[in-house]
């Protein structure tokens, strides 16, 4: 189950499915405060190497947060803190430092228990360091752009981490 707020502050309970994550993304959306986007009280860092991209995010206690769906496995490293998160294989309470392998398709609603540093390393064939195009390459902005990515290139080419 997982546990999130609507617009008014209550507590709704429901089972996690790309329905309720978008649900909860929406409704955070209208909440007071809310921002959507890349923004200074979630700074990041990008650094590239042959081949890589990592992107570093700080993420201040108290932050509700709804994550990107990513079109490969790529590893994930939470360097500080604790957070929980919600993905459609449930509910986890995760404490830094851990690493672990994203599964292509995912998307995580989270909440921020204490100061988080986390960290994602995803493939960069081409070596350019245009966010923009970054961002074509890894993310898709929904799931039915995740789903034909997947018909298009075949499920198996979204799980592969290095060619």
């Amino acid at each position: 189950m997982l546990e999130l707020l609507n617009s008014n502050g209550t507590a709704i309970q429901t089972k996690v499915t790309r329905k309720s994550i978008i649900g909860f993304q929406n409704e955070l959306q209208n909440m007071k405060g809310a921002f959507l986007g890349d923004n200074k009280m979630c700074p990041l860092k990008h650094s590239f190497c042959d081949g890589m991209f990592i992107r570093e995010i700080f993420i201040p206690k108290g932050t509700y947060i709804v994550g990107k769906i990513h079109k490969h496995a790529h590893p994930n490293f939470l360097l500080k803190g604790k957070v929980k998160v919600a993905t459609e294989d449930g509910v986890q309470i995760l404490t830094a430092p851990l690493s672990m392998i994203s599964k292509a398709g995912t998307k995580r609603a989270l909440y921020i228990i204490e100061d988080c540093v986390w960290v994602v390393v995803h493939q960069n064939l081409s070596n350019t360091q245009d966010l923009g195009e970054l961002e074509d390459m890894v993310i898709a902005k929904s799931y039915e752009e995740y789903d034909d990515y997947c018909k298009h290139f075949g499920e198996n080419k979204t799980k592969q981490l290095i060619n």
